[in-house]
This record gives C-alpha cells, sequence and structure tokens, in this order.
C-alpha cells in the first residue's frame, strides 16, 4: 500500500513538473511569435497575442501605450512592411501560484542593440495572452553617467511638464 501511494504521489509530481514545462513552453513560444510577428510587421497577429486592455510601455519617458493608441503608433510602422525586430537571448518565466498569470524578463537583440523587456501574461479562454510590456535600453553602469548628461534638458523638461500637471 505504501508503495502505491509513494507511486501515486510520484505520479502527481511528475504530472506537475511536466505541466509546468508545457506552461513554460507556451509562454516562450507566444512571445517568441509575438516579436516574430512584428519582424514581419504582421499586424494582426501582433495585436492577437495582447489581451484588448493591453500596456506597451516603451523606451522613451512618454512612451505608456494603452492598446488602442498603441496600435494608432504602430501601424504606421506595420504598414511599411517591418515594423521591429527584438529576438531573445535569454528570458526567464514566472508564473502565480495559479498558473494563471504568468511574468517573464528577457534580455533582447534589438535594433537599438541590447535591450530589456520584462512582461505579463494572463491566461484567457483563448490561450495566454499579454497584458502588460515594459521595453529598456540597458545601459553599462560604466556609461550610465554619459547617458543622463545626454537625456538632462529632455528629463528636467518632461519633469516640470508633469508636475505642473
Amino acid at each position: 500500500m505504501k508503495n502505491l501511494v509513494f507511486i501515486f504521489l510520484l505520479g502527481l509530481l511528475s504530472l506537475q513538473a511536466f505541466s509546468q514545462q508545457t506552461s513554460q513552453e507556451k509562454i516562450n513560444n507566444i512571445i517568441d511569435t509575438w516579436h516574430k510577428a512584428a519582424a514581419e510587421a504582421n499586424f494582426e497577429d501582433y495585436f492577437n497575442l495582447m489581451t484588448s486592455d493591453a500596456v506597451f510601455i516603451g523606451t522613451d519617458a512618454t512612451e505608456n501605450w494603452q492598446n488602442e493608441e498603441f496600435k494608432e503608433f504602430a501601424k504606421p510602422y506595420f504598414d511599411r512592411g517591418k515594423a521591429w525586430s527584438f529576438t531573445s537571448l535569454e528570458r526567464n518565466i514566472y508564473f502565480n501560484e495559479d498558473k494563471n498569470i504568468a511574468w517573464f524578463d528577457e534580455l533582447l537583440d534589438t535594433q537599438m542593440g541590447i535591450c530589456r523587456g520584462s512582461g505579463v501574461l494572463q491566461k484567457t479562454e483563448t490561450g495566454w495572452k499579454i497584458e502588460h510590456y515594459v521595453l529598456s535600453l540597458a545601459i553599462p553602469n560604466e556609461n550610465v553617467e554619459e547617458v543622463t548628461h545626454l537625456k538632462n534638458s529632455f528629463d528636467k523638461k518632461l519633469i516640470s511638464e508633469i508636475r505642473d500637471n
């Protein structure tokens, strides 16, 4: 009897590990497909992988796009035949306890050099969808002072505008 209980528990643990691995593979596939859709300028595929209330935060401090605004911003890039090209160099994926929310971070090879992306996916009735994505320029620590100097006037102006509102 103890052997049967042990085998049953071992089977449950194996099933859970398989389920986790399958979920990670699904998330990797979704994100890779999303990036590929942008590189191939496939507007419909790109935005179909996002929730209807998705948020995309770009590298510019003013880029906090709600889904419909982001579609309007992105459409001309997609219409030209190539939006942007991001290839994951490494990616970490995490899940909540219920396995219906996943979040990730990734190091990306892009036309801007190395960037960092991070995001949240929601498991929906139609599958996993990207709900929130943040794209950041990866600046080496030894260059932060130089970059800070380059963007100083832009930052001061934006800080002033935000505080005035």
